[in-house]
């Protein structure tokens, strides 16, 4: 995994839920598949500024994070989420400029 994909599969795991190899390697999967759909697809210039982008990426992580496995109860899909979109507000500011540096898909 890079770093950017860890940063996100520990937001998506820690401290809960407890997670089977099974489950974590699905979290695994979506955490890569997030990144890549957010960063070639929702990301665009100065998302952060504009009302209508930032309600398009965070649908974007809701629509991504419910492909989570079942031990994501609604109370813990609901936060992680809202941490998600924390995490990538503040991390990416869109056409592959973030905290990772100049990102390429």
């Amino acid at each position: 995994m890079t770093d950017e994909e860890l940063a996100l599969f520990d937001l998506l795991t820690k401290p809960e839920p407890d997670l089977t190899k099974a489950q974590e390697a699905e979290v695994k999967s979506v955490a890569r598949e997030f990144l890549q759909i957010l960063k070639t697809e929702k990301l665009v210039i100065d998302w952060r500024s504009k009302q209508q982008s930032k309600a398009v990426v965070r649908q974007q992580i809701e629509i991504e994070l419910d492909k989570l496995p079942d031990p994501y109860t609604n109370d813990i899909y609901t936060t992680k989420c809202d941490l998600a979109y924390r995490h990538i507000y503040d991390a990416y500011w869109g056409l592959g400029e973030s905290v990772y540096g100049v990102v390429g898909c």
